[in-house]
């Protein structure tokens, strides 16, 4: 984090002081001439030499690589300027090369990497359990076979099974699983999954480096090595404006002779709308979306963004709220679903099953007293039980039931997608809840309008969760492309396959997701995400909100838009300027002036984002969708 804090810092006070530099030198060379004997062209040449040097070598070494881009143009001018003696135009393009480079560094800067927001986020050592004590030792130290303890709220260092305890762990960053996992005697535990607050005895089936959250770094790692190499706007731009300007300044010199007017069409030519105009409305749109609660950490987002025509969603946490919901009880003949949600919380607020809360929050929403309740026990593997008003309440799952009494199969409901529990008065069947991973309230507005109003022709649907649950999902939003039980590595395949096709935006919130948010051409991280997601993501939405997306995405065009006409605007500005300086009505130093002018114009109109009003969503009023 140091290392990339301080690469930061320095690159961007390099460029600082050769702005500094080159300032210095143009007011001394004024001052000089009117104030002094020392010649006024010295200053100029000091600022020549040790700003534009290390810069002509930067671009050659862009060149190398065969990246004619928009600052190549300005080499050819500084160099071309200093053989033809005109050092203040020289020092003109060093301070504007400069000047572009150091709003370039700053707009893209990054907090930190993402590898090292996953090793931050396992345990450095493990809590081993001897015969007679619990000693710390080195993650790496650790073998399979050995007894670890994982205390409440931890982080699962490795995988393997539970020996001991019972409680609950949240593997929906690995899994996609929506749910808090029950852990009993026996059950398999995942690395990277949180502990619930209960504390665990595991038997280590496999080393850490072998693990489940060691194999999703690996595939990050990849994802992130492979990362495509897209030229940004400027550059694109550049290399086709570029070449042509260097034709125009040679056709000049070929017919007039004038090596002058070579120098002042190259001078007015250079491309600095795009050294500075394009940065400055990044950083104006990354200072909006900031105050939108929309953290931009790779600029090239609102570049891309806009280009995305295929859209792949993570399910849990994006599409849906994360959590699980009470949504239906489905009760025996003659008996109210509120007295059974009643008893059923009664008993509820004394467990830590994962249910619990979805259960107590639904009696709290019709305001439902709470009855007395007595011999409360939740036996490992055998549901809750208690007494209320001299009954005795059992909750449990279908298959302990059947398992009592296999000839009530008929009696009970059929299965259906998410969980479920049944409900016993007297160890007779009463009831039978149902949860699900409720979607959010505008999916399936926001997914109607994704194509009629931003152009994506594909949208996808890839999750870690069970086919039942994303089929499920599916039918709400209308959505065909359906891939379920997907892997961290399945889910990066998908995205590599798609982005062949065309660019592609891909929304998750899990460690799971990470390396899919990497590889894509757009990576959102959506909702509460863990620091690892975030890392991953190219932009990351603060708040539990679709809309905020569609704000992005709208806040991106807007980007574009203003750093097209910034660009195209100020080409043309320069191409009028070229004419001129072909015909000889303007010097090197004149053209370098004009250009400072055209920046200007530019910069005004890059600001624009900043002056302008909020960006906001705008899918709660397309005419093709309907509510949930």
């Amino acid at each position: 984090m140091l290392k990339l804090t301080s690469n930061f810092f320095g690159n961007l006070y390099y460029h600082l002081i050769i702005i500094l530099i080159s300032l210095t030198g143009i007011v001394l060379s004024f001052v000089f001439q009117y104030t002094s004997t020392i010649p006024p062209n010295l200053p100029l040449i000091i600022a020549i030499v040790l700003g534009g040097i290390p810069s002509i070598f930067q671009i050659i070494a862009k060149l190398v690589k065969g990246d004619l881009g928009a600052d190549s143009l300005a080499a050819i001018a500084i160099v071309t300027a200093v053989v033809l003696h005109q050092y203040l135009a020289a020092a003109l393009i060093i301070l504007m090369i400069a000047s572009g480079q150091a709003l370039e560094v700053y707009a893209m800067r990054k907090a930190s990497s993402v590898l090292l927001a996953l090793a931050e986020r396992m345990p450095t050592f493990v809590h081993k359990k001897t015969s007679n004590d619990i000693v710390d030792i080195p993650l790496n130290k650790i073998q399979a076979g050995e007894i670890i303890v994982v205390y409440p709220h931890e982080t699962c260092p490795a995988d393997g099974v539970v020996i001991e305890g019972k409680g609950a762990m949240d593997e929906s960053y690995l899994t996609g699983e929506p749910y808090q996992i029950p852990k009993v005697l026996g059950a398999s535990v995942l690395s990277g999954a949180i502990n619930g607050e209960s504390l665990l005895t595991i038997q280590v089936q496999r080393i850490p480096a072998e693990s489940r959250y060691a194999s999703i770094v690996a595939v990050l790692e990849e994802a992130e090595q492979k990362r495509p190499n897209m030229r940004r706007l400027g550059d694109q731009i550049g290399a086709i404006f570029a070449p042509l300007a260097i034709i125009f300044a040679l056709i000049t010199w070929y017919f007039t002779g004038d090596s002058m007017r070579f120098l002042a069409v190259l001078v007015i030519a250079t491309p600095c709308p795009l050294l500075i105009a394009i940065p400055l409305t990044i950083i104006s749109a990354i200072s909006m979306a900031a105050k939108q609660a929309i953290i931009i950490k790779d600029p090239a987002v609102l570049e891309r963004l806009p280009t995305c025509r295929t859209a792949i969603f993570d399910k849990t946490g994006t599409l849906t709220y994360g959590r699980p919901a009470l949504t239906e009880i489905i009760t025996a003949a003659n008996i109210k679903p509120d007295f059974i949600l009643q008893i059923v919380a009664s008993l509820e607020r004394y467990s830590k099953h994962p249910l619990s809360n979805a259960i107590l929050q639904a009696a709290k929403q019709k305001h439902l007293p709470f009855l007395n309740a007595s011999s409360v026990a939740e036996p490992p593997g055998k549901g809750l039980s208690g007494v209320i008003d001299d009954k005795n309440i059992q909750i449990t799952h279908r298959k302990k039931l059947l398992e009592l009494q296999p000839e009530i199969k008929n009696t009970l409901p059929i299965t259906s997608v998410g969980l479920e529990c049944v409900v016993l008065i007297n160890d007779k069947y009463v009831a039978t809840l149902r949860f699900q991973d409720v979607p959010r309230k505008e999916s399936k507005l926001f997914v109607s309008h994704l194509k009629p109003s931003h152009q994506i022709n594909k949208i996808m649907l890839v999750s870690g969760d069970r086919e039942s649950e994303v089929s499920y999902l599916g039918k709400l939003l209308n959505l065909s492309e359906l891939y379920a039980s997907q892997t961290p590595e399945q889910k990066l395949d998908l995205v590599r396959t798609e982005m062949k096709k065309a660019p592609t935006l891909f929304i998750g919130d899990g460690i799971n997701d990470a390396p899919s948010l990497t590889a894509a051409t757009v990576g959102i991280a959506f909702g509460q995400v863990s620091n690892v997601t975030a890392e991953a993501a190219g932009a990351v939405i603060m708040e539990n909100s679709l809309s905020k997306v569609d704000e992005l995405i709208h806040l991106s065009l807007a980007t574009r838009n203003i750093s097209l006409q910034s660009a195209i605007g100020g080409m043309a500005l320069s191409l009028i300027g070229m004419g001129f300086a072909a015909a000889g009505f303007i010097s090197p130093v004149t053209g370098a002036i004009l250009q400072e002018i055209i920046d200007i114009l530019a910069i005004m109109n890059a600001l624009r984002l900043i002056w302008g009003n909020k960006i906001e969503a705008d899918f709660s009023k397309s005419d093709s969708a309907s509510s949930l």
